[in-house]
């Protein structure tokens, strides 16, 4: 089948957390929405098949995982990643924020400290905080171009620090995001072995959010960070997840792999009572991974020319901005400290003068300031419009 995705879809009145929330989150309803992750596309045909088959039958009772998607699940990770899981290292969860919520509630106490490397997926900071714990910072180091990890400063975070102020390390965890929202960066290999071999020796738990690892826009490869060795696996949680890859966040299914057993156990038990999944987001889940295939690679080569005519539209006709380059998601991570706003002058420019709804870069903790995250999964045109809007309003 040949995907549209040009076509442009009214999502408005439709209960679109991205199209109606306009008024209530950015004070206007004149903007092109280009914030929250999700795409302005179909979801493919075979997933609304599927639904549209569990929906004729009248009864929506309670429900639970059928063995056919544990097999999907198992057969695309090895076919795709060659990771070779167990069926009972499945745990499925209401969306990786919710699995993450649960990861740091069931393997932290009030008063411990939680890495993560900013700037990053925000929700991460809630998650920790929400626990009662701190977030402790690894900022990503930025030459201009690219983001790497910073592992010196990584290893110094698990050493005592004896001059005043005093600080005893009380390091549970890592929260991974791979690829990298919001600057869009796939971790090599070599990078994801530096950073576990550091958790490992300092006995850190690596949780690793991989929900868009399928969406590489760069000439570049993902790798499960659980894949580098059996002492990798066993030091890691991944959540993974449909959603982003195939437009079905809504939904609210995804799962995690935990090859470790007592911290499956654990992680089971501190769910107890909670939502993991619904009928129909196993229904799509299944039908996304086993007949996802010509829907994905079409989409990967929208993304990229929408990236590459993203990329092309700033640098030749809004040059003092800058966008970093993505390898991976379909966001797109810009910078614009050139125009010498600060964060809520910035705001006020995207949201009054652009009219644009962004996701504002400061939101993802210290190093996005001056930042704006754009969203690009949406038609050629109205990325276009909004090209054509933010020329305008830097222009004046």
């Amino acid at each position: 089948m040949l995907y549209n995705f040009d076509h442009i879809i009214n999502r408005k009145n439709t209960n679109s957390i991205k199209w109606d929330k306009s008024i209530k989150l950015f004070g206007r309803d004149d903007l092109i929405n280009m914030w929250v992750a999700d795409m302005d596309f179909p979801c493919p045909e075979p997933v609304v098949e599927a639904i549209k088959e569990r929906a004729n039958d009248p009864v929506y009772g309670y429900s639970f995982p059928p063995k056919s998607l544990y097999e999907a699940i198992i057969e695309r990770l090895a076919r795709d990643y060659g990771w070779k899981i167990k069926k009972e290292w499945l745990v499925f969860t209401a969306g990786v924020v919710n699995g993450l919520y649960s990861a740091v509630g069931a393997f932290t106490n009030p008063g411990d400290e939680v890495i993560v490397q900013s700037p990053v997926y925000y929700p991460f900071f809630n998650a920790i905080r929400d626990n009662g714990c701190q977030v402790l910072h690894n900022h990503l180091a930025f030459d201009g171009e690219r983001y790497t990890m910073d592992f010196n400063n990584l290893e110094q975070l698990f050493k005592p620090v004896t001059a005043f102020p005093v600080r005893m390390p009380r390091i549970k965890m890592l929260i991974l995001c791979s690829p990298h929202n919001p600057v869009g960066r796939v971790w090599s290999k070599e990078e994801l072995t530096a950073l576990g071999e550091i958790c490992i020796k300092n006995n850190c738990m690596l949780i690793a959010d991989e929900v868009h690892c399928a969406l590489l826009v760069g000439d570049v490869k993902h790798t499960v960070t659980s894949t580098i060795s059996r002492e990798f696996e066993q030091q890691t949680i991944t959540f993974m997840s449909a959603s982003k890859t195939f437009n079905l966040a809504g939904l609210a299914t995804s799962f995690a792999v935990i090859p470790n057993e007592h911290w499956r156990n654990e992680f089971i038990r501190s769910r107890a009572g909670q939502n993991s999944g619904n009928s129909f987001g196993y229904i799509a889940l299944e039908a996304a991974f086993r007949y996802g295939d010509e829907y994905l690679h079409q989409l990967l080569l929208y993304l990229r020319a929408n990236v590459k005519f993203f990329t092309d539209y700033i640098n030749n006709k809004i040059p003092r901005l800058k966008v970093i380059k993505p390898e991976g998601t379909y966001l797109a991570w810009v910078d614009l400290r050139s125009l010498g706003m600060n964060a809520l002058e910035l705001q006020h420019f995207m949201r009054s003068k652009a009219r644009l709804a962004l996701d504002d870069g400061y939101v993802f903790g210290s190093g996005g300031g001056g930042f704006q995250r754009f969203n690009l999964a949406c038609p050629r045109i109205i990325l276009q419009q909004a090209l054509e809007r933010l020329e305008q309003a830097v222009k004046e």
